[in-house]
């Protein structure tokens, strides 16, 4: 995947924005309903009706005005063959959404060639949104309008904040040392969910955020983001993929070091 992405069509993030808007009505209509059908999938992670209600009325709205594109979304898998691809999380964090908890988003990307152009997280219980498109910054909302938002200028690790995702994650991929690195080294450590810790590094509010266990629909949608905010985002050992099972964000100039703590080796020199 390219680093370095054609510029987006604005066209494409406007259609992105009303199809947050209309996954925006799916999902609180149905969130902390006290009769909320939920399944277990076979990876044995929790299914809602919004999950597949929502992701069915973003495929009914990309049918009609993308017919072309290709669909990639978490609870119907890929339709379409095509270099424009549509990538779709209905529900990031159905646990919390199920337990009537206000952090889960909606994650809605467009990807060309391989490499998300467009990104959009919607988080209507708490009222937020981010959206991203390669060329045309990195943007959310607020009570005083749409701002655009940027990474922090934070240029040493004892100065920066960084969140973890889950220890259990670490643990279980044979990371847990390259943790305590880089938590001991920081200010500051937090283990917040989902898409929101990205969404607070787009805003230089965090400069690391990094997880294990991570599909396409999870991170298609923050890249763009992230990287019109001025930040980096690779896997856990540096590389440029989709298909990676890892993600690291920073806010760029903390890329190499925190690479550095994870992998424990000594700071390049200048």
């Amino acid at each position: 995947m390219s680093s370095s992405p054609v510029r987006a069509e604005p066209a494409d993030l406007e259609l992105a924005l009303r199809i947050a808007d209309a996954a925006d009505a799916v999902t609180m209509a149905r969130f902390d309903a006290a009769d909320l059908d939920v399944q277990l999938k076979p990876d044995h992670s929790h299914v809602t009706e919004a999950d597949l209600a929502t992701e069915r009325a973003i495929r009914g709205i990309l049918a009609a005005e993308r017919p072309d594109d290709g669909v990639y979304g978490e609870e119907f898998g890929v339709t379409g063959d095509s270099t424009r691809q549509w990538i779709i999380d209905p529900i990031d964090g159905t646990a919390n959404y199920l337990k009537g908890i206000p952090m889960w988003a909606t994650l809605i990307a467009l990807a060309v060639d391989g490499v998300p152009t467009v990104g959009v997280v919607a988080q209507p219980a708490l009222g937020r949104r981010w959206w991203g498109a390669t060329g045309h910054g990195a943007w959310t909302n607020s009570p005083a309008g749409d701002r655009r938002i940027r990474v922090s200028d934070v240029s040493d690790v004892s100065e920066a904040s960084v969140s973890f995702q889950s220890i259990g994650q670490w643990r279980d991929y044979g990371r847990l040392d390259a943790l305590e690195r880089v938590t001991s080294a920081a200010w500051r450590d937090r283990g917040y969910g989902d898409a929101w810790p990205y969404m607070l590094l787009a805003e230089g509010r965090l400069e690391f955020v990094a997880e294990f266990d991570v599909k396409r629909y999870d991170i298609a949608a923050l890249i763009p983001i992230v990287r019109e905010a001025g930040g980096e985002f690779t896997d856990i050992d540096g590389g440029d993929g989709l298909d990676a099972l890892s993600s690291l964000a920073t806010n760029g100039r903390l890329h190499r070091p925190f690479l550095d703590l994870i992998h424990d080796r000594l700071p390049e020199t200048p």
